[in-house]
């Protein structure tokens, strides 16, 4: 999942937004340099990557960017994700998206000291450009593809190849949202209901 989904994952819990939303930003025993509660946020983002990683559906996404863009479908798929969370109306509509984001971008801001500085790097971007609300939008995502296949240091193809399967394919890309994004929230809860 990418960076919408991981915030929506977190359940309005400000210490697992933050833990959620650095994971990948944190390597090895920096675990150890934040609290136990952004620690869970951490292991909870883990655990949602690998769920998303081996689903079914998830698989069948990736195959129709694989042709065309190989092991990079696993990325270009986890952003399709954030597509369909963002205009899922049983979740979002587009005010509350717009204001869901805001507050993301402000606990953000006001833990700013916490975070990984490679994260805040990102973090500017990701606030500037407005990114958590901007994947609702085909553009918003032919931006993200774009930003993708430019740092890809193993994919030599533009941004609108992929982006063909993304228009292509859309409808069963939708399908595969649908099937799984309830079981991976079911998934979430269980375990944040695990939390001391």
């Amino acid at each position: 999942m990418n960076f919408l989904a991981h915030a929506y994952l977190s359940f309005n819990n400000p210490s697992i937004i933050i833990g959620n939303m650095i994971a990948d930003f944190v390597k090895g025993k920096q675990i150890l340099q934040h609290t136990p509660a952004v620690q869970e946020g951490i292991r909870i983002h883990r655990a949602i990557d690998t769920f998303t990683d081996q689903h079914a559906l998830t698989k069948e996404g990736r195959e129709l960017f694989k042709p065309s863009c190989g092991l990079y479908g696993a990325v270009f798929m986890d952003i399709v994700y954030d597509h369909f969370l963002a205009r899922d109306l049983q979740r979002f509509t587009d005010v509350q998206l717009e204001q869901f984001a805001q507050s993301i971008y402000t606990l953000l801001e006001n833990n700013a000291d916490s975070l990984p500085p490679v994260f805040l790097q990102v973090f500017h971007y990701m606030r500037t450009q407005n990114w958590l609300y901007n994947y609702r939008l085909t553009d918003g995502i032919y931006r993200t593809f774009s930003g993708i296949t430019r740092r890809a240091r193993y994919l030599e193809v533009p941004a609108s190849v992929p982006f063909a399967v993304f228009e292509e394919h859309y409808n069963v890309l939708e399908n595969c949202y649908q099937g799984f994004f309830p079981e991976l929230e079911v998934f979430v809860k269980e375990k944040l209901a695990l939390l001391p």
